[in-house]
């Protein structure tokens, strides 16, 4: 009988990601993730529960999420559970459970957008966002010239 190991998770970090390399050299990164429900119980009130989620990402991906990620921000990850044995420093043995990702995508803004405003800031400032015709180039590279002899109305 088939069987079905997949996890997706989307929440935030609760830590700066931890970056280490292995004896051969390949990047693994650490993330601790938070993930949250709300619900109202049968007194009507609110309630939330946070779950705490160990995620290990490898290789370029896991570059990459030391690079751009940092504590509270919103990811997606994608994988597999996976659990692992070791022993303490205490030299009592522990098993723990963690999420190994195949895919991470970076949700919200990056490291820099936390510097400078987004649109929507720009917007809550009175600014806006660019106009169409700021976005547009004036000489779009694959838009035929027009000539005098054209008589078609539609220029492209």
């Amino acid at each position: 009988m088939a069987s079905v190991n997949k996890v997706i998770l989307i929440g935030n970090l609760g830590a700066d990601p931890e970056v280490r390399y292995t004896s051969n050299g390949q990047a693994v990164t650490e993330l601790r993730m938070a993930t949250s429900e709300q619900w109202t119980d049968k007194d009507g009130q609110r309630q939330e529960r946070t779950e705490w989620h160990a995620v290990s990402v490898w290789g370029k991906t896991a570059e990459l999420c030391g690079q751009h990620l940092a504590k509270g921000r919103q990811v997606y990850v994608e994988g597999r559970l996976e659990s692992r044995e070791y022993t303490d420093k205490e030299g009592v043995k522990r098993k723990v459970w963690e999420v190994r990702a195949d895919k991470v995508t970076f949700l919200g803004g990056s490291k820099r957008d936390e510097e400078r405003p987004s649109a929507s800031d720009a917007v809550w400032m009175g600014q806006g966002p660019p106009k169409v015709a700021d976005r547009v180039r004036s000489n779009p590279p694959f838009s035929k010239p027009s000539t005098p002899d054209d008589s078609d109305p539609i220029p492209f």
